[in-house]
């Protein structure tokens, strides 16, 4: 692949980013609204359901798992370092960002809702107040991204390298702003936007339930990953600072889980 190319490659793949995070914020706000020209091609969290409740439920949490899978596997190292065998190094990410987009995009074109209420909140300072809080989760994944290195995350700094033919070097671990406070803040954001709803349905839940066990999961194999990467000075840091809920500092020892 060409030095181009692979800049081309890199940039397509934040662009697919950015298209299936303007999805997803449609998405799970349930607004509903149907892309191209009306053709219903994506429907909202809580559009009307088409199918059974069972093949609703098996059928989004198929969706879910997809994204989840793929989203953890290609992150190992393990992975990686067979992948990059196949794909370039500075392409890696790229792929990453694109793949994962790809099973977003699924998910929100085949999602089959179950759009009964557990609860709907009517009273206008109130639903606002929790849309409020659901954008400043919103607003606090973003932010987190910036504060690590966002052209880094998303593959855009390796493909930008590597056509002007530089080394890669990672971006260096630093605690800072909100990083002092939690481990995993973009984490906390996606949390709050998931469940910051003031309609909460059984769909809408299911999908903050499956994802919140993902986010889990997801940290307990980063921080394995990280503790690798950085030693002690990760080790340290997860001893002092929580990992999602501010100022909750369990005190654990570093070897602990």
């Amino acid at each position: 692949m060409s030095r181009l190319a692979l800049l081309a490659f890199g940039v397509l793949a934040y662009l697919c980013f950015l298209a299936s995070v303007g999805a997803g914020i449609d998405y799970v706000a349930g607004a509903g609204i149907d892309y191209v020209a009306g053709a219903g091609i994506l429907r909202g969290l809580d559009a009307p359901s088409a199918v059974a409740v069972p093949a609703a439920i098996a059928i989004d949490v198929a969706l879910l798992a997809l994204f989840g899978i793929t989203h953890t596997v290609m992150a190992r190292p393990g992975f990686k370092r067979r992948w990059t065998q196949v794909v370039p190094t500075a392409a890696e990410r790229s792929v990453y960002v694109l793949v994962a987009s790809l099973c977003l995009g699924l998910t929100f074109w085949q999602w089959r809702a179950l759009p009964d209420p557990i609860w709907n909140v009517t009273t206008a300072g109130p639903r606002t107040a929790l849309w409020a809080l659901a954008a400043g989760g919103a607003a606090l994944v973003v932010w987190s991204s910036f504060l690590t290195s966002h052209v880094d995350l998303f593959g855009l700094r390796q493909v930008w390298l590597a056509a002007r033919g530089l080394p890669y070097e990672p971006v260096p671990f630093r605690q800072r702003a909100i990083y002092r406070l939690v481990r995993h803040p973009m984490m906390l954001g996606f949390l709050i936007a998931f469940w910051a709803t003031p309609t909460m349905t059984w769909d809408h839940a299911l999908f903050a339930a499956v994802m919140s066990a993902y986010i889990a999961i997801g940290i307990r194999f980063e921080e394995r990953d990280l503790e690798r990467q950085f030693g002690d000075a990760y080790r340290r840091y997860r001893g002092e600072v929580p990992a999602v809920i501010p100022f909750l500092n369990l005190r654990r020892s570093p070897d602990r889980g």
